[in-house]
């Protein structure tokens, strides 16, 4: 079932328990925090503290997206931290097969990222191995930016290998996912839906996380319909 991972990027930080509350009431079911460091993208936000500051806030899983240059050094701290899924990006992984190794042993399920740029080709060997496959449909850095729509065609690419291959992992995709955007992205194939500024607003959180799911499960029971 498709799932909302909301990002707490675009959240009110004062309110945090209380928003990340609203955003579960609302059918949210999954944390997601942007994790950047200034040199892989232009900004910097949070770092292992804040996933030890919500883990006692949250029972939902905390997915961490690390944009960061050097995911090797910082799992160790992740998996401490209370992290549950950490996503790394391809582009950045000389060894990525090991990154994603390491990512399991210290017990969190891995992820993989590739850029707008990047061909899903390049993920092919490490798919038997990932519980998700992270989509990015802007270019990362920066929260509320517009949907670019190539990313379609590698979701529905994905969708194909992962039934081709007989796996399971997860497709997720992240930027510019909003209620305009969701039904597009659900019908190609993805299952994990980052959104930020489009949940995270003062008093309507949790209705707008409500709504989008809503809007996420009509389009993913429509492409089930038409796969039968």
């Amino acid at each position: 079932m498709v799932e909302l991972a909301f990002s707490i990027l675009a959240s009110d930080f004062a309110r945090l328990a209380d928003e990340v509350a609203s955003a579960e009431r609302g059918g949210g079911s999954i944390v997601h925090v942007d994790v950047m460091d200034g040199h892989f993208v232009p900004n910097i936000t949070f770092g292992p503290p804040m996933v030890k500051a919500l883990r006692p806030v949250t029972k939902l899983p905390l997915d961490c997206h690390l944009m960061v240059e050097n995911p090797d050094a910082f799992i160790p701290a992740f998996a401490e931290a209370g992290a549950d899924m950490v996503s790394v990006h391809q582009e950045v992984c000389r060894h990525l097969h090991r990154t994603l190794q390491l990512i399991e042993q210290h017990k969190m399920l891995p992820g993989v990222v590739i850029n707008p740029g990047t061909p899903v080709e390049t993920l092919i060997e490490v798919l038997p191995m990932v519980h998700y496959v992270l989509v990015m449909s802007v270019n990362p850095g920066f929260g509320g930016q517009q949907f670019l729509p190539l990313a379609l065609e590698k979701i529905a690419y994905l969708a194909e290998l992962r039934q081709e291959m007989g796996l399971n992992f997860r497709i997720e995709v992240d930027g510019g996912v909003a209620h305009d955007t969701v039904g597009r992205v659900v019908e190609a194939g993805a299952d994990m839906l980052v959104a930020g500024s489009a949940i995270f607003s003062p008093g309507k959180t949790g209705r707008n996380a409500h709504e989008f799911l809503q809007l996420a499960r009509a389009a993913e029971a429509a492409r089930k319909a038409q796969e039968v």
